[in-house]
């Protein structure tokens, strides 16, 4: 699918006009029309605007509507991702890379990211899973409160939480991210 066609799809699911969409991502109805009918690309701004609005993120967006060919391997029901491979962009503060291959109920991210300052709070209809795979970061859930974690160490909070996390020392730090999609998203 392509990224128009995901862009309108995921409006669609949350019952969004494109009217609406234009208002919550500041961008104007005409681009939003073209970009859904594969008539315009947005700049990496635009589509972090469009994203957030949808509450999901750019790679994500960019993930779903990759042509990605998937290995037949028993009718679907195995995806192999290689270290070359998955769908890779900005997310957050850092980049990260999906781990599978075609749609499924959960989206497992590799992320990377050596963003010093807090930046703004993000929120998504999906629960998410973080373990430190390597550094120290510090999240912060908002009402929830701050977390310092540490190599080894996990984080799970539910979807609709305000979420942002940011390096604990300056250095760079690994991630590694499930986001459990909603039944019927």
């Amino acid at each position: 699918m392509r990224l128009g066609a995901r862009i309108r799809s995921f409006r669609r699911a949350r019952g969004l006009t494109l009217v609406e969409l234009a208002r919550l991502a500041d961008l104007s109805h005409p681009f939003l029309s073209q970009l859904e009918r594969g008539q315009a690309r947005p700049s990496m701004t635009s589509l972090e605007r469009i994203a957030r609005a949808l509450g999901s993120s750019q790679i994500e967006l960019i993930a779903a509507s990759a042509d990605i060919p998937v290995p037949d391997a028993g009718a679907g029901r195995v995806s192999v991702v290689r270290r070359a491979e998955g769908p890779q962009g900005p997310f957050g503060g850092g980049e990260a890379r999906i781990l599978v291959h075609g749609e499924a109920p959960f989206v497992p991210m590799e992320f990377r990211g050596s963003n010093r300052l807090p930046g703004e709070f993000y929120t998504h209809e999906e629960d998410e899973f973080l373990h430190v795979v390597g550094g120290r970061v510090l999240v912060d859930l908002a009402d929830e409160g701050e977390f310092e974690l540490v190599t080894g160490d996990s984080i799970h909070y539910a979807g609709g939480t305000l979420h942002r996390w940011w390096s604990a020392d300056g250095e760079e730090y690994r991630l590694f991210i499930v986001k459990q999609r909603r039944a019927g998203s």
